[in-house]
């Protein structure tokens, strides 16, 4: 499209120069003579078509279809360098019309051109005839020559005919390009190769912008299915035989700052009145006044049923339909997006992002460079990938708003957050779902970049499908996320550091269904050195297995915190999940282990055993003997099993979904692990479970693992027990046998504090309880821990204020004061209250 007319309806267009790159048609394939079908046009009534030919040295006639009595004697070969209207105009790259007189001067000039059979004295003479010579190409690239002859008056062709005319020609060039690029061997648009090179299916029309009058031809009408004596002359009744998302290509005829490079077509589809979805193709020139205000379009429509979706776009579309079937995130949905836009329509940029309130937050692009994107992008690239406020892109909320497809050609007028996506071409494609847009794809070119109507068609299908896919996937990753932040709550967030071992875990949901399950790991450090380490697994991978799940992990850490053996620890736990009356059950692993001496005392619940790798490498399943799932019978027993760890160790519990699946037995998958294992380097433990887990495919089953590397204490802990007898001067027994301890240990600047506390903590005990009363003192490198255990299960509380003139319950404020941290933990059928005070060995 053009914005505007030279003087005399002629369009200027740059001096050809001889060297320009031709289009090479052999003449025996191009050459046709169609005479059997009547040619009429805007005053012309025969057409010839002349093509480049001989290395671009002469024009060969192709093709001559209509009136042949209006113009006899038309050379079949013309040189290039010769002195004839298609010669001229071929050469100068510029229209050249002819008004009868001035044909009748150009034959006297050089009448060979036109032989003697061209009779003079006839009615159709050419004193009465006139002529136009259109060169056909654009850029450098050379095709020939249109020749259009007609009874048009004295004066020749009005303006509005040469304009309607050269549109004409650029119509006739991109058949002739098509075949000129099949012989050059290059790829070209799909083509109407079976047609003529003059299309007859078509016809003009002038549209009167001020009041939407529109003049056209019945052979435009035929096209739309408009019959004549219904067509209102309205604008409006045209525009609304169109496809709603062509609407805005078709309106931004009239804006100035997006008219399309000079010779392209405009390719729209149309519905006609019987359903009939057809292609039609577009030229126009738009006139304008001295302001630039657009006054008049003259355009010239056509079939172009050839432009349909080609087999290569169907394939593209239903590939990008099967993939988009599958993707399970919003992330994967914009990465395959992205894939199957960017190679095929060779564009320099592509972007999908998704829509929140006032901002585009992008999803995907290519390339993942933040250089290669505009400032505006860069500034917002605040992740992986940049957040975009929409008010920084009016020109896209515009388009958000539209609905439609938008195109802007090389040198638009857009804001530089849009312009530096797709200085040489920009698409905007909305992407709507359920009444409502919910992303956009934005695809951009460097280079100067003509919008063919196989991309809009490619581009538009794709729409739908691709904002569906994100509202889907949206759904899922919403699922995602609830599965993820309910896994993540019920298992431990981060494992605590252990005196003389290092523990590490991993857990992977399962690939089908909700991603949560029933197994669970925990690592719960217990009095006096010891760490229970615990896995399990309830039946299921599903909502209410999670929560199972969650309440026998609770249940597990609870009765291992009040100091139960581990039998004990597990029969609870077993009795509370058949107190539940669920339908599932539960398996577990527990182990307690004595970090200071590396005794573990093992129990099973229908539980796979703990594999072992020695300092020597070898690595075995542990001999253990078990019980049965937990939830199945009341009074089932768990026998215990002791065995001794040396430092170097690694322990290594897991559940079945790592060793056992439908094509592999569980002997098979302790094997391989043990095998893993074994070849592992145990200084890196992590290193050593991801190694485990990436070997893991498909998973139907959750999978947890727990590994420890267990290294032993180099300086242990001592440890000292008191049984406090309830006599009156039982506190004094108590401060003897401390004092005592703590001299034969070295301990001497601290021990007036350890005293102290140790009075306070027993007479609370002896005064406020009943039952046995025990102390027991541990040192350990940097601390002195005095617990005393008493039969009452109540937690004693700090009191906040005290009067001066009470006469108790100052006790808990004075081991505040003395301490750097104090307590209280339930024990079986009591509680221990405990207080630590900083101590370094003297070196």
């Amino acid at each position: 499209m053009e914005g505007g007319r030279s003087e005399g309806g002629s369009e200027s267009r740059p001096e050809r120069r001889s060297e320009g790159r031709s289009a090479r048609c052999p003449r025996e394939e191009v050459i046709r003579t169609v005479t059997s079908h009547r040619f009429s046009f805007c005053g012309a009534e025969l057409a010839a078509v002349y093509v480049i030919a001989d290395q671009g040295r002469e024009l060969h006639l192709a093709e001559l279809t209509g009136n042949r009595g209006v113009l006899y004697g038309l050379p079949a070969i013309l040189a290039v360098a010769g002195h004839s209207p298609a010669a001229n105009a071929f050469r100068s790259g510029r229209p050249l019309w002819l008004a009868p007189k001035e044909l009748a001067s150009f034959i006297e000039e050089d009448p060979h051109h036109f032989p003697t059979r061209v009779r003079n004295s006839a009615p159709n003479s050419p004193t009465r005839i006139s002529l136009g010579a259109l060169p056909l190409g654009y850029d450098d690239m050379e095709l020939g020559c249109l020749i259009v002859a007609g009874q048009a008056g004295a004066g020749g062709f009005s303006a509005d005919d040469r304009s309607l005319l050269e549109l004409y020609a650029d119509q006739v060039a991109t058949g002739l390009e098509s075949v000129a690029a099949r012989f050059a061997g290059r790829k070209a648009p799909q083509s109407h190769l079976g047609q003529s090179l003059v299309p007859d299916q078509g016809g003009a029309f002038i549209l009167e912008l001020s009041t939407g009058r529109m003049e056209a031809h019945a052979h435009v009408l035929e096209l739309l299915g408009l019959p004549p004596d219904q067509f209102d002359g309205q604008v409006e009744t045209v525009l609304a035989c169109a496809v709603p998302d062509d609407m805005p290509a078709l309106m931004a005829i009239v804006e100035p700052n997006r008219l399309a490079a000079a010779g392209q077509q405009l390719a729209f589809r149309i519905r006609r009145p019987n359903g009939e979805l057809r292609w039609l193709g577009l030229r126009c020139r738009v006139e304008v006044d001295s302001e630039g205000t657009p006054q008049r379009v003259l355009g010239v429509v056509a079939d172009a049923t050839y432009l349909r979706p080609s087999a290569d776009e169907v394939s593209l579309v239903q590939r990008l339909s099967a993939t988009l079937a599958g993707a399970a995130t919003i992330r994967e949905v914009s990465r395959l997006v992205v894939a199957a836009l960017r190679e095929p329509l060779g564009a320099s940029r592509v972007a999908v992002g998704e829509l929140e309130p006032e901002r585009l937050i992008v999803t995907a692009l290519d390339p993942p460079e933040p250089d290669a994107w505009p400032e505006v992008w860069r500034s917002e690239w605040r992740s992986e990938w940049p957040d975009v406020a929409l008010s920084d892109l009016p020109t896209l909320q515009s388009a958000l708003r539209g609905g439609h497809l938008s195109l802007w050609p090389p040198g638009a007028d857009l804001e530089p957050g849009l312009l530096g996506v797709g200085p040489g071409g920009l698409a905007v494609l909305p992407l709507p779902a359920d009444g409502r847009m919910v992303g956009a794809c934005l695809v951009g070119w460097d280079t100067e970049h003509r919008f063919g109507p196989e991309e809009r068609s490619l581009l538009t299908a794709t729409a739908g499908l691709v904002g569906q896919a994100l509202v889907r996937a949206h759904a899922l990753d919403a699922g995602h996320e609830l599965a993820t932040m309910l896994q993540r709550s019920l298992l431990p967030r981060k494992l605590p550091e252990l005196p003389g071992g290092i523990a590490v875990a991993r857990y992977l949901p399962a690939t089908a269904g909700l991603e949560v399950g029933g197994d669970w790991y925990d690592v719960i450090p217990l009095r006096d050195g010891h760490v229970a380490f615990v896995i399990g697994d309830v039946q299921g991978h599903s909502a209410g297995a999670a929560t199972i799940m969650g309440q026998m992990r609770t249940a597990v850490r609870a009765y291992a915190v009040e100091g139960h053996p581990p039998d004990v620890v597990v029969a609870r736990a077993n009795r509370l999940l058949v107190g539940m009356e669920t339908d599932l059950f539960a398996t577990c692993g527990y182990v307690d282990l004595d970090m200071e001496e590396g005794i573990a005392r093992v129990v099973r619940a229908g539980h796979l055993p703990p594999i072992l790798r020695h300092p020597d490498g070898v690595a075995e399943e542990m001999v253990v003997e078990g019980g049965p799932p937990l939830g199945v019978l009341a009074e089932a027993e768990f026998p215990m099993t002791e065995a001794g760890l040396v430092p170097g160790t690694l322990l290594v519990l897991l559940t079945d979904g790592m060793v056992e699946s439908a094509r592999l037995p569980v002997e098979e998958g302790m094997r391989r692990v043990c095998d893993v294992v074994a070849a592992a380097d145990p200084i890196d433990v992590g290193a050593v479970a991801d190694e485990l887990v990436g070997g893991v495919g498909r998973r139907d089953d959750d999978v947890a693992l727990l590994l420890l590397r267990y290294d032993g204490q180099g300086d242990r802990p001592r440890r000292s027990h008191w049984t406090v007898w309830r006599l009156p001067n039982a506190v004094l027994h108590a401060r003897r046998f401390t004092a005592r301890t703590l001299r034969s240990w070295g301990v001497v600047e601290q021990l007036d504090e350890a005293l102290l506390v140790v009075s306070e903590l027993v007479t609370n005990a002896i005064a406020h309880t009943q039952g046995e009363v025990g102390m027991d003192l541990t040192l350990s490198a940097d601390r002195l821990r005095i617990a005393v255990n008493d039969a009452s299960p109540r937690s004693p509380v700090k009191p906040i204020w005290v009067s001066w003139e009470s006469t108790g319950g100052r006790g808990l404020l004075i081991v505040d004061a003395v301490t750097t941290a104090w307590g209280s933990v339930p024990l079986s059928g009591g509680k221990q209250v405990w207080a630590e005070i900083p101590w370094l060995r003297d070196t």
